[in-house]
């Protein structure tokens, strides 16, 4: 039976304070009324991408969750296409657990996924593109034409289609945020007129979604398209996805906030200004401030890119935190405009580590120095 509820302001609030009153010096949850509908997001969330897709990552992410919530975070970020389909349902069975343990409750707790990439299951025998054809192109869930490339997908029909397998596989009957993810993949395969065309049509079954309560807002979650020059064939505009979406939704549309990598290695969106907004270039992080959107910085631990050099300057800014992932963390989460960072870990007691920063007020001017050095 699929658990009812969404994350709400009053439960999200409701959890902020528990753990804020369990540990005093807690840094408070941010809840903004004019971002993600005032949920109170946790400023480190979970990601379950990494790890291969075996019965033992499985154990190790269900544990890894387990300590998560156990610690104060409370947000989650997943996608049928990660670990051959297999992140949705162990985040939905750790989930179920911790509810029925009383450790939380569905309203306290934000879940993300994405629609774009197509899913294929890791075990599935046989040859892939056969079972993209069986799934989805002779059930008309999708036209040839739509898959780009034969891997990414914004049709809506399929975009409705992997909701519906979404929240089947988390056994939830409600997603808090909901990404089209990485469409700047589009582009390597049709021209941008088109890309813009298949962006609006999604845009307006999203906003049919939310209507159903089947999602509660989306975005756009993007790996390079906010981080390159706008000559650049993948270059991706926060202002025309606004002016998309407006097009089609008006201005009480349900698009909330974007996804981007955010780190020491991967400054781009702190650091280029490639987006123009009114009379103004911006970079992408203070962009999407301006144009009311919520930002989550993806990769927040760089990826093991940083240099030497900028892994010194870190343990010089942040000499009360004991690790690398935790200076990396405070940092990620300190960038002005940052409501949530993400990290991935299979390892409860690095989870349980890395959360140790919530404890730690967020620290913007320290942060910025850090965005000087490197830039020097």
């Amino acid at each position: 039976m699929a658990l009812v509820g969404r994350a709400t302001v009053q439960g999200t609030q409701r959890y902020a304070e528990r753990w804020q009153a369990a540990e005093p010096h807690r840094a408070a949850m941010p809840s903004r009324p004019d971002l993600l509908g005032g949920l109170a997001i946790s400023s480190l969330g979970l990601g379950l991408a990494a790890g291969d897709p075996t019965d033992e990552i499985d154990a190790a992410y269900r544990a890894a969750i387990e300590s998560a919530v156990r610690s104060g975070c409370n947000h989650f970020d997943t996608a049928p296409s990660y670990r051959g389909q297999r992140s949705e349902a162990t985040l939905g069975r750790a989930l179920a657990n911790l509810f029925a343990a009383g450790v939380a409750q569905r309203d306290e707790i934000i879940v993300a996924s994405k629609a774009g990439f197509i899913p294929y299951p890791a075990d599935a025998p046989g040859d892939q593109r056969q079972a993209i054809y069986e799934n989805f192109i002779a059930p008309g869930i999708a036209e040839p034409d739509d898959l780009a490339g034969g891997i990414h997908c914004l049709a809506p029909d399929f975009v409705s289609h992997q909701i519906t397998w979404s929240l089947r596989t988390m056994g939830l009957r409600h997603i808090d945020i909901y990404y089209l993810q990485n469409p700047e993949t589009q582009l390597s395969f049709v021209d941008r007129t088109t890309f813009r065309r298949r962006l609006q049509l999604a845009f307006a079954r999203l906003e049919e979604e939310v209507a159903r309560g089947r999602i509660g807002c989306y975005g756009v979650a993007t790996w390079e398209g906010l981080r390159l020059s706008p000559v650049s064939d993948h270059y991706t505009s926060l202002e025309v996805i606004m002016r998309l979406v407006t097009e089609v939704a008006g201005a009480r549309h349900h698009l909330r906030v974007v996804q981007m990598p955010l780190s020491l290695a991967t400054l781009e969106a702190m650091t280029l200004r490639n987006q123009p907004i009114g009379k103004n270039l911006l970079a992408a992080l203070p962009a999407a401030g301006d144009l009311g959107l919520a930002v989550v910085a993806s990769a927040a631990l760089g990826q093991g890119q940083i240099s030497p050099r900028l892994e010194q300057a870190l343990g010089e800014t942040y000499g009360g935190l004991d690790t690398f992932s935790q200076r990396a963390l405070q940092f990620a989460r300190s960038l002005p405009g940052v409501a949530s960072a993400l990290f991935g870990s299979v390892d409860a007691a690095h989870v349980r580590e890395n959360l140790a920063v919530l404890a730690v007020p967020p620290d913007r001017q320290a942060a910025l120095r850090l965005v000087h050095m490197k830039g020097r």
